[in-house]
């Protein structure tokens, strides 16, 4: 790339967001191109090489190039500072399915081996206590070394935990939105600020309605779930929160006969209010407006 750069051509690179980072982009830029990555699509419907998709990649690219805007959809790379703060609140919910594994883990073998039913938290000192009086030397022997890694990540979990809540102590938050919610929200999102309007911050959540309209008819269906799934179900809980610590939020209000309209109806009506809580958190965050403007009440 350096010595085409050098060379005096234009440089123009695509690849597909996956789970090999921004590394190869950031060097890709580095170097002098133009460095792409998009959302990914498939290709060539069922048939999947190297080489076809390649290929599809490059003509996609080249028209790109050529003005075409619809042929490519770029993402928005984060920063490293913005990498690492996110990767804070992720290593903290992956190390608590650690612990509900190896916690998991215990409990099948106590009920393989002995018949019996740990009590929850039982890697806890309290109940620990009690196990020799339940359980025989061999048993307490193979729980014991996975207390042991238990204790180690909860330890870490714990160190996280005290980060997240100093970077939102001093933050102001509506009552009901939890400093460590509030943190995760801010980091997956990065910056409020990339959104222009509401449209691109509602397909940002997945909470849209699928369609499938054609002609006269129109067909919505489930939400397509295309977008940032861990935003998604923090954005679930917090409106579950909001129903009951904000009585007066507004967009809640223009919903009261939906929420009232029996379970099936309530539960899609809160999946709604998710896209609308985002939105609403986007007016917050950028300065759109106040939380009195919103019917929310501050904690």
């Amino acid at each position: 790339m350096q010595k085409w750069v050098a060379e005096g051509l234009v440089v123009s690179a695509v690849q597909e967001s996956c789970g090999f980072g921004f590394v190869l982009h950031r060097r890709l830029v580095e170097a002098g191109a133009q460095s792409f990555l998009i959302t990914p699509m498939a290709l060539n419907g069922k048939r999947k090489t190297d080489k076809l998709d390649a290929r599809a990649l490059c003509v996609r690219l080249s028209r790109w190039v050529d003005g075409n805007q619809d042929e490519l959809s770029p993402i928005r790379i984060p920063t490293q500072a913005e990498q690492r703060a996110r990767e804070t609140t992720r290593r903290r919910k992956f190390l608590a399915g650690e612990i509900r594994r190896l916690a998991n883990r215990g409990h099948g073998q106590v009920a393989e081996y002995g018949h019996q039913k740990l009590p929850h938290r039982w890697w806890g000192a309290r109940l620990w206590k009690k196990l020799p009086l339940t359980l025989d030397a061999w048993m307490l022997g193979v729980l014991e070394k996975l207390r042991e890694i238990i204790l180690v990540l909860e330890a870490q979990v714990t160190a996280l935990l005290a980060e997240l809540a100093l970077r939102g102590a001093d933050q102001p938050r509506p009552n009901g939105l939890g400093e460590l919610t509030l943190a995760t929200v801010d980091a997956e999102i990065c910056d409020w600020n990339r959104f222009h309007n509401r449209k691109q911050v509602g397909r940002y959540t997945g909470c849209c309605p699928g369609e499938h309209s054609s002609g006269g008819k129109r067909l919505v269906g489930a939400i397509d779930r295309m977008g940032n799934g861990r935003v998604r179900c923090l954005l679930v809980e917090a409106v579950w929160r909001f129903l009951k610590w904000q009585p007066g939020w507004k967009a809640a209000q223009r919903m009261k006969v939906k929420l009232a309209a029996g379970t099936a109806m309530r539960k899609k009506t809160v999946i709604a209010l998710a896209r609308q809580l985002a939105i609403d958190l986007w007016r917050w965050r950028t300065g759109r407006c106040t939380m009195a403007d919103l019917g929310w009440v501050a904690a």
